[in-house]
This record gives C-alpha cells, sequence and structure tokens, in this order.
C-alpha cells in the first residue's frame, strides 16, 4: 500500500514538471515557426530593398565624381578662357610680360585638360588653335618692339665682312632711356623678359651674335685699320667703324683687346646689363647669356687671328711676351665684370701663357715649311764641298768653364781634324767628306738642323724637345718628300740621281755628329746624351745607294741594249754585219763618254772611278761572252774583231774623267784595270784573236798561264775551234788545253 502512496506521490510531482517542459516545447516550436516566418520575410523583402539601396549609393557616388569632374574640367576652360582674355587685353596696354605669363598659364591650363583619360573633348583641338595663334600673335608683336630696339644697317653685300662692307655697318639700339618716364615704349627689359617667358630670346639672342661676330667682334680682331666709333644721341646710342689711313699689317693683342672691350662696354651699357628671370635656370642677366653663345667662337678668332700671330718666332723676344699675358688677363677680367664670361673661363689667359709651347710649335711650323721649301727646290743648284770646308755655322759659345772636366770645345762640326776625349786626334780625314758636288738646298737644310737645334739649347725644357723633334722630323720628312717629289727627275737624268745620292751620304754625314755637338751646351735635354740622330743614319745612306744603282741599272740596260744590235759579232767578213757592231761599239762608248761628264766634278771620285768602271765592265763583259759563244771565226772575221775590241781597248779609259782638270784624269786612266773586272779578260780575248795555236797553248801553259787565270779550258777550246781548221795540230793544241 506504501509503494502504491509514493508512486503516486511522485507521479504527482513529477506531472506538473512535466506539463511545464511540454509547455517550453510548444513555446519554441511557436518561436521556430515564427522565426521561419521572419527569416522568409527578410529574403523576400528587406533583401531586395538592400541591394537596391547599395545599387542607388553607387550610382550616386558616380553621378557625384562626374559632376566634380565636369566642374573642374569647366574651371580650366573659363581659366583658360580667361588667361586668355587678360593676355589679350595686357598686350593691347603693351604689357608683354603680363601678357607671356598668361600665355604661359593658358597653355598649362591645356595641358592639364589634354592630361585626362578617357576625356577627350573635340572642343579641346579650337582650343589649342586658339593658343597657337595668340602665341604667334605676341612673338610677332616681341619681334616688332626687338627689331625697333635693335637696328642693323648693313651695306648692301650682305654676307660680305670686307673693310668696305664693316666701313658702312652701324648698329643702332634704341634702349636709351627717355627723359620723360611715362612714355607707352615698353622699357628693353619687358621686351626680353616676355621672350624669355615664351622661349624665344635664345634664338633672337643667336641672330644678334651671330651678326656681332660677323660685322662687328671678328672685323675688329682680323683689319687693323678698324676703329669703333661710340655715339650717344637722346633717345638713340649708335656704333660705327671708321677706317685708320695708317694702319700696320697686324694689331697688336693690346689694341685688339682695347677695341673689343670698348664694344661690350657699351653694349653692356645698354643692352646687355638687363636681368632676367630665366624659366628653370632662376636670374640671368642678357651678357651671360649672349656670352655662352658667342664667347666659344670669339676666343677661337682671337686665338688664331690675333694671338698666334703676336708670338715670337725667335726665342730672345719671349720676354717681351710679358705685356701680352697681362693685357689677356686684363681683358678676360673686364669681360667677366660685366658677365659676358663665366668666373672659370681662362681659354686666352691659358693660350697666352702658354706661350712656350706656342713659340716652340710656331717655330717648328716655320722651320718644316722651310725645310719643305728646301726639298721641294731645285736638286741640281749646287755647291762643292771638299774635306776642309767646314759648315757656314755659328760659332758655339765655350761651354761653362765652372766645369772640373775641361770638355773639349766643339766647334761646330769643321770637317778638318776632329778632337776625342783627352785631346788625342783623328786623321783629318776620318770624318770628312769626299770632294763632291751638293745641292745648295741640301746645305741649307743642314744649316737649318744646327740653327735649330742651336736655338733648342737656350730654351725651356719643353721647348727643347720639341725643337729636337722638329729637327728629327726635317730629315724624316726629307727622306719621305724627296724620292717621291723628284721621282721622275732621279730616274731620267744621270746627273741628279749623282747629285741626290751626295746629298744622302752628306746628310747621314752630319747626323753622325749631329746630337753629339750639343751635349756640352748648358743643362737642358739635349746634354744628357739621348739627344742623337745616328739611328737615322743607315737610312740615308741606303736612300742614296739606291737611288743611285737605280740609275746604274737604267744605264746598264742601255749598254746591253745597244749591244744587242751587234749581230752577235758574226761573220764580221759581212759588211752590213761588221757596220752594224761597229756602230753599236761607238754608241756604248758616246754614252759612257755622256756619263763621265755629267759625273764629272759631281761624284767623289772613288764612287766615280767604281761607277764608270762597273759600266764599262758590263760592256766588255758582253763583247767577250758574245765573241766566245761564236762557232766559226774566219780569218778575217778575227782581224775585224780585233780592230772593233781594240776601239774599246783605246777609247774605252777615256771616258774615265773624274775632274774638270784635264791632265788630273790621266792617274785614273791609266788606273782603269783596278775598276774593270773583265779588263784583262778583254785583253786575253785580243790575244786570242791575233795568236797562233802555238802561242795559244803558251799562254795557256798547263793552266798556269795568264790564259788560264781569265778563261776556262772549255772556253779556251771553244775559240780555237772556232778559229782554226780540223788539223792534226789543231788535235793536238786542244791536248794540251785540260
Amino acid at each position: 500500500g506504501e509503494v502504491c502512496t509514493m508512486i503516486n506521490k511522485k507521479y504527482s510531482e513529477f506531472l506538473p514538471s512535466m506539463q511545464s517542459a511540454e509547455d517550453l516545447v510548444a513555446q519554441v516550436e511557436g518561436l521556430a515557426s515564427n522565426i521561419d516566418l521572419l527569416k522568409a520575410g527578410i529574403e523576400n523583402e528587406v533583401q531586395r530593398d538592400l541591394t537596391v539601396a547599395v545599387a542607388e549609393f553607387t550610382e550616386l557616388k558616380q553621378q557625384l565624381e562626374r559632376d566634380t569632374l565636369v566642374l573642374s574640367v569647366l574651371k580650366k576652360l573659363q581659366e583658360f578662357d580667361t588667361t586668355l582674355k587678360e593676355c589679350s587685353s595686357a598686350l593691347l596696354e603693351k604689357q608683354y610680360v603680363t601678357a607671356a605669363q598668361q600665355l604661359q598659364k593658358a597653355r598649362s591650363s591645356l595641358r592639364s585638360l589634354e592630361s585626362r583619360r578617357g576625356f577627350e573633348l573635340k572642343i579641346l583641338k579650337a582650343l589649342g588653335t586658339e593658343l597657337t595663334v595668340q602665341t604667334q600673335n605676341i612673338i610677332y608683336h616681341l619681334g616688332e618692339e626687338w627689331q625697333k630696339l635693335i637696328v642693323w644697317k648693313l651695306p648692301p653685300s650682305k654676307g660680305s665682312s670686307s673693310l668696305e662692307a664693316v666701313v658702312l655697318s652701324e648698329l643702332h639700339l634704341h634702349t636709351v632711356p627717355p627723359q620723360d618716364e611715362d612714355t607707352a615704349v615698353p622699357p628693353v627689359a619687358a621686351v626680353l623678359q616676355a621672350l624669355a617667358v615664351l622661349g624665344e630670346l635664345h634664338s633672337k639672342l643667336r641672330d644678334f651674335g651671330h651678326l656681332l661676330l660677323q660685322y662687328i667682334l671678328k672685323p675688329l680682331i682680323s683689319q687693323p685699320s678698324l676703329e669703333p666709333v661710340p655715339e650717344e644721341q637722346a633717345d638713340v646710342f649708335i656704333l660705327r667703324f671708321r677706317a685708320q689711313e695708317l694702319a700696320l699689317d697686324e694689331a697688336s693683342p693690346m689694341e685688339v683687346f682695347d677695341k673689343i672691350k670698348l664694344v661690350f662696354e657699351v653694349l653692356h651699357k645698354y643692352l646687355l646689363n638687363v636681368p632676367l628671370e630665366q624659366p628653370g635656370k632662376g636670374r640671368v642677366t642678357l651678357a651671360e647669356l649672349l656670352g655662352e653663345l658667342i664667347w666659344e667662337e670669339l676666343s677661337d678668332c682671337l686665338i688664331h687671328n690675333c694671338l698666334v700671330n703676336s708670338i715670337p718666332t725667335n726665342s730672345s723676344k719671349l720676354e717681351q711676351y710679358k705685356e701680352v699675358i697681362e693685357s689677356t688677363e686684363e681683358f678676360e677680367r673686364a669681360l667677366k665684370q660685366m658677365q659676358v664670361l663665366k668666373e672659370d673661363t681662362t681659354a686666352l689667359l691659358k693660350y697666352a701663357c702658354n706661350v712656350d709651347s706656342h713659340f716652340a710649335n710656331r717655330k717648328c711650323q716655320d722651320v718644316i715649311i722651310r725645310a719643305r721649301n728646301l726639298m721641294t727646290s731645285e736638286i741640281h743648284n749646287t755647291v762643292k764641298i771638299t774635306p776642309d770646308s767646314s759648315v757656314a755655322l755659328p760659332e758655339l759659345p765655350d761651354p761653362g768653364s765652372g766645369d772640373q772636366l775641361k770638355v773639349p770645345r766643339p766647334s761646330l762640326l769643321h770637317q778638318g781634324v776632329v778632337t776625342v776625349g783627352s785631346g788625342s786626334r783623328l786623321s783629318p780625314l776620318t770624318l770628312g767628306l769626299p770632294t763632291c758636288r751638293i745641292s745648295c738646298s741640301v746645305q741649307q737644310l743642314v744649316e737649318l738642323a744646327y740653327h735649330t737645334l742651336l736655338e733648342a739649347t737656350a730654351s725651356t725644357d719643353l721647348c727643347c724637345v720639341q725643337l729636337f723633334d722638329c729637327v728629327r722630323n726635317i730629315f724624316q720628312l726629307f727622306y719621305e718628300v724627296v724620292p717621291t717629289y723628284h721621282r721622275e727627275n732621279l730616274q731620267k737624268l744621270p746627273q741628279l740621281a749623282a747629285i741626290h745620292h751626295n746629298n744622302c751620304m752628306y746628310i747621314a754625314h752630319h747626323l753622325l755628329t749631329l746630337g753629339h755637338q750639343f751635349r756640352y751646351r748648358g743643362t737642358g735635354v739635349l746634354s744628357n746624351g739621348a739627344a742623337t740622330f745616328v739611328d737615322l743614319v743607315p737610312g740615308f745612306r741606303r736612300l742614296g745607294m739606291e737611288c743611285f744603282l737605280a740609275q746604274m741599272r737604267v744605264q746598264r740596260g742601255e749598254i746591253l741594249e745597244r749591244l744587242s744590235s751587234a749581230r752577235n759579232f758574226s761573220n764580221m767578213d759581212d759588211e752590213e754585219n761588221y757596220c752594224a757592231a761597229n756602230k753599236a761599239i761607238k754608241q756604248v762608248l758616246h754614252q759612257l763618254k755622256r756619263l763621265g761628264l755629267v759625273w764629272q766634278d759631281v761624284l767623289p771620285v772613288n764612287v766615280y772611278c767604281k761607277a764608270m768602271g762597273a759600266l764599262l765592265n758590263t760592256a766588255l763583259a758582253e763583247i767577250v761572252t758574245r765573241i766566245a759563244a761564236l762557232e766559226d771565226i774566219s780569218a778575217e772575221d778575227a782581224d775585224r774583231l780585233y780592230s772593233l775590241c781594240r776601239i774599246m781597248v783605246e777609247e774605252g779609259p777615256q771616258v774615265f774623267t773624274p775632274l774638270l782638270e784635264e791632265d788630273k784624269n790621266k792617274k785614273y786612266q791609266e788606273e782603269v784595270p783596278v775598276y774593270v773586272q773583265k779588263w784583262m779578260t778583254f785583253k786575253e780575248l785580243m790575244i786570242i784573236l791575233q795568236a797562233n795555236l802555238q802561242e795559244i797553248v803558251d799562254q795557256w801553259a798547263d793552266g798556269k798561264g795568264p790564259l788560264a787565270l781569265e778563261f776556262s779550258a772549255a772556253e779556251v777550246k771553244s775559240l780555237i775551234r772556232a778559229l782554226f781548221q780540223n788539223t792534226e795540230r789543231r788535235a793536238a793544241a786542244l791536248a794540251k788545253i785540260k
């Protein structure tokens, strides 16, 4: 029973809590369905409204952006329009700077309009055109003003800077400040500033600078008689010119600087002293801008047409050049004060101060020009030199007496005795030159080299080195110029080839000692022994030899050519053949005689004898070869050949006439066998032509006789077979020749 009551009690307690739990479930379910309704509502209505609102907002934002853009574009357009109007009205009132500034403002408005992406207005093109028209308009007005301010009165023959033209030129500057300040004419500064703002000043100034150089500055530099004549009137400044009657050929740099300075002073006063605001450059004066444009050309002209000419040509005048340096410095200083030159510009002064180098350059130029003229002058004007003739040169003063070493006095190559080291003497002929003729021009060339070296020893080191190099250049120039310039004559005329040979040997002879003689002069660069010309010697000897040998080859060719018409000296019993051979021999002798005369008194005797000997030898050798090759010589042939050979032996030596004095040539004619290698061969051939068999065998003497010295056994046998008929006696004789 109690159990039942317990259960009931628990049940009655449980029931209400279950009831409330069920109520709760019901509530939750109700709430859930409410949420579902609300969610459906949101999804169906609010979401839609929200999307619409966002879209509306975005549209409004874009609308606002568009309006802002249009507004700013309209503002720019309005700004453009206003600035153009202001520009026009300023232009009417001749307020050029304002007009130019407004125009530049309008230009930047237009630029910013054009730079907008996706916004190409058709109107922009029209605005651009309007801007261009207005720009051209203002530039035209400024051009008119510029032409009123600066008036050039030039002669009709434009482009000519002759003295006559320049004297007629005038420059008028209407930039004199007027007396009453209220005039409507804009001051010069306004016109220039407006041009600067528009970027047009540079080209106007360039044209002005060009005329200034052509009609004023350059003529003042190059025409010593021109003088500037400035004149100020009430409203205009005029620059005219006049030519002085008595003027020097060259104005000194001091005078030229004064004239140029005067021109810049007046220009500075009436025109160039205008300060400008230069876009991108800040404040500058017109003088600075003009200076930048013309200084390079002006300084070039001053250097080349004025300073160069004032450089001294010999070292003694170098002292006086200080005055030029001072006035150059003063000139540059004045132009810097007027702001025509920048502070760091020193082109002129640098040039003037570098006078040593310029002196050397000018000296070298003069020397090279003189040398070249000498090299291209006639070779055949000659002078005779002998072993004891010394070059016409200045005596060198004694070397410094303070030297511990008593140095031998280097008198300039007296071509006799030369002192060596401790006073021991060389033979007078060691450095002597054989008597011969050389071109006067070459003697002068060597003198020029000595004088230039002499000047070098008195100069500064830099200058000394330049002059020394210049002397080397003279000789190198000779090496290149002479053989080319005189090529034809050296090939055609044997006398010139001989003189050229002597010239080269004469130069080589002097080059041996040329540097050495200046070793004892001062402490200069030449005294260390490095200044030498010895390395040039072999080249000059070769040059002389090659030219002369070429001439020898020509002469040899002519001799062989003439002998080739002698019909091989065969069948001399035929009258026609004999005449041809006789004529050939006479022609060869005539050629040699003529050569002997053109080389007479020209070549040194030993060279003369060797040369003539070699040519005579060519003729004799050729005759021997031809006769030795004959297969048949009749008795009559032999007689006639003998008489032809006798002509050669009798008249050949007479072509040796090295000296003018006839009686002195005998000695050389007797020495012909020394110079003519085949002389004895030729004489032996003549003996054979006249001899009988026994005499020939005797001359051979078992290969020990004189005949054996000149001919081989085969040649002698061949001659015997040609001269004698085939007999037992001939066979016996032939057997002995072996």
